[in-house]
């Protein structure tokens, strides 16, 4: 893996990285045959950052393997700068694991992001995976009410080039509040929406994210699922 930046810099020299890594991404789709699916979530607590990453098989969605890595925090808090402080985080977890995923979904941004550079956008130039960001609120762009019906959406604009699409507002479930979804690298909108609905089974998040988010908080994948990986 080829580093692309220090972890620690001066938030305005965070903010030059963001700029000139945005110029990187590539915001299409190659068609690329998808078997494994992962998940991200980071916990941060006092001075430390906690990363799980749980894969699961595709499409049926069972978890099979999990990494946890946690970390010295070096990045202060800084709004639209959090890619810095959990970064190194999700590249410890991503060590630990055996294999690596066909297609990462992160709990978080992808371009919908003030400087197109949420931390599915970031860390999917690092990784060089396929990347989605799936949030459960809005940071960045502008959107009407999506209908109330699961796979029901509407287009998340640009606040700045309001004809530019950045995302979806994507309708998981019936009746329940929605989850913006927006591409981080190797991937576009379409697909985005097509992988979020397809790895949702029930719930309001994709199940590579809500299980990243219960294995980071200490929870064990199921007693089928033959391998977890912990580095602490």
């Amino acid at each position: 893996m080829e580093p692309l930046h220090d972890w620690n810099p001066k938030p305005e020299e965070a903010i030059r990285i963001q700029d000139e890594l945005r110029r990187q991404l590539r915001l299409r789709w190659d068609g690329r045959e998808v078997h494994t699916i992962g998940g991200v979530d980071v916990g941060l607590n006092d001075d430390r950052a906690r990363c799980a990453i749980v894969l699961l098989r595709y499409p049926d969605l069972v978890p099979f393997e999990a990494a946890v890595a946690e970390v010295e925090l070096t990045f202060p808090y800084i709004p639209g700068l959090l890619s810095f402080r959990e970064g190194p985080a999700v590249l410890a977890a991503w060590e630990k694991l055996p294999r690596k995923p066909d297609l990462l979904f992160f709990d978080g941004q992808g371009i919908a992001h003030p400087r197109g550079m949420g931390i599915a956008a970031q860390m999917g130039l690092w990784l060089q995976v396929p990347t989605i960001g799936v949030a459960k609120s809005r940071l960045y762009g502008i959107h009407t009410t999506p209908g109330p019906r699961r796979g029901d959406r509407t287009k998340l604009l640009d606040e700045r080039e309001p004809g530019r699409v950045i995302g979806a507002v994507l309708r998981t479930r019936d009746h329940v509040r929605p989850v913006y979804v927006s591409p981080g690298h190797l991937m576009d909108v379409a697909h985005a929406v097509k992988f979020t609905l397809a790895a949702c089974a029930g719930y309001r998040l994709p199940e590579p994210t809500r299980w990243a988010h219960k294995v980071a908080g200490g929870a064990e994948l199921p007693p089928e699922s033959p391998r977890q990986e912990r580095l602490l």
